[in-house]
């Protein structure tokens, strides 16, 4: 979903107090089922849409061949995870923002391709892909999240601006609507680094790790795609300083900005202020080449291999996350706003087939990307580092990303030396 909503913390190791937490609050401990034989413990990560606790509980209150017991968990769900999958008291099932690639290759994950029999060609393959690894399945996508650019039509009318297609025409046209009252654009308080992370890469024809695992984006083009970044927090154009940061709409719909990088979630809250005065659109293709990017990611359904319960546990999963279409609908759609990650499902849904869910879903189909598996945490953070003294300090974009190429590619080369 957050960077942006979608990063992956992978690097939490178990300590005793975390250890003893997580045994107090239960886990695949051997406890009795009420009747429904089976107990199961399933984790998930604290959403904040009302009724989503509520409906997941019903869920597995529902499921007569086992005992679900839910656990929401507050706080770093990523960490306690990482942890909790070094333990014995950790979940049976558990949502997760992964499987990271030391999650699956350490063995701490069960392979759940099986689940998959007869329906995979139905699943969103842009957030099936980051969940494949060595030909095999370790989580099942929950729901599709996107981040995309939302505009203000009424802003951009009267400035006679048209809704910016190249990354050179998004400069111009941030300047054009900046203003004493009201910014041009919105990516984020640091200036976009940490909201935007490879999308303009992307939006070059780029990417962060190809196919056959090496680095993406050593050309050229990588850095003529950043440049424009820096340009936009030189004219003074980006909203810098914001009460709330972009993952939440309250600056665009408040009128502080005219345009702002945010996420399909917050579609309901910006249709509820704005009415038709706003549309949305991809990230746009670099000025010379590329196409417009979208970033797009998934929470998962996993097994932890420590469970006790191995094939109930899988059964559980298939039957919530394959067969309960209806379930699924439901939690993708009732419950904030998201695509669901079965493509027959979101065909289906009436509510994005019209206005600005309906381009959202379209930009998604065409131009979605995830974060490959192989991108880890530690090149995340040089390149995010990086793009973020070009931005805000004027770094030189070609030796900044020499620097990131460098250091991604030897994160790569350890990543293959440990599965050689």
């Amino acid at each position: 979903m957050t960077i942006s909503r979608r990063t992956l913390l992978a690097t939490a190791t178990a300590t005793a107090a975390t250890t003893a937490l997580l045994t107090a609050c239960g886990g695949n401990t051997g406890r009795d089922g009420k009747g429904k034989g089976t107990p199961l413990s399933h984790w998930y990560h604290q959403y904040g849409e009302p009724g989503t606790e509520q409906a997941v509980k019903r869920y597995a209150a529902a499921y007569d061949k086992a005992d679900v017991r839910v656990q929401w968990r507050p706080g770093n769900y990523d960490e306690q995870t990482a942890a909790a999958l070094l333990t014995d008291s950790g979940p049976d099932v558990f949502e997760v923002n992964g499987p990271t690639l030391d999650q699956i290759r350490g063995g701490q994950v069960l392979d759940l391709t099986e689940a998959f029999d007869g329906v995979k060609d139905d699943f969103n393959p842009a957030v099936l892909a980051p969940k494949t690894y060595d030909g095999r399945v370790w989580a099942i996508p929950q729901v599709v999240d996107m981040q995309l650019l939302y505009y203000r039509r009424s802003l951009l009318d009267d400035a006679g601006v048209e809704p910016p297609t190249t990354l050179d025409e998004l400069v111009d046209a941030a300047k054009a609507l900046t203003d004493r009252k009201v910014k041009g654009l919105f990516l984020g308080n640091d200036g976009g680094a940490s909201a935007l992370g490879g999308t303009p890469l992307y939006a070059a024809g780029l990417e962060l790790v190809t196919k056959d695992g090496e680095v993406g984006f050593d050309d050229p083009a990588a850095a003529r795609a950043l440049a424009p970044l820096r340009q936009l927090y030189a004219d003074k154009s980006l909203l810098l300083g914001a009460p709330s940061d972009w993952s939440d709409p309250s600056a665009f719909v408040q009128g502080l900005t005219a345009m702002q990088w945010s996420g399909l979630w917050a579609l309901p809250a910006v249709k509820k202020a704005l009415g038709d005065d706003f549309g949305v659109l991809p990230f746009p293709k670099a000025t010379g080449g590329g196409k417009p990017a979208v970033p797009v990611g998934a929470y998962g359904a996993a097994v932890s291999a420590r469970t006790r319960h191995k094939e109930e546990a899988k059964a559980y999963l298939r039957w919530l996350w394959v067969e309960k279409t209806d379930y699924q609908r439901d939690f993708a759609l009732s419950y904030g706003f998201h695509i669901p990650a079965r493509l027959s499902l979101a065909k289906r849904a009436d509510v994005l087939k019209k206005g600005a869910a309906a381009d959202a879903v379209g930009y998604s189909t065409r131009y979605g990307y995830a974060e490959p598996l192989l991108w880890t945490t530690a090149s995340r953070v040089a390149y995010q580092d990086a793009l973020s003294r070009i931005i805000k300090s004027g770094a030189n974009p070609e030796s900044e990303l020499r620097s990131v190429v460098r250091k991604a590619a030897a994160e790569l080369s350890r990543v293959k030396r440990k599965s050689s």
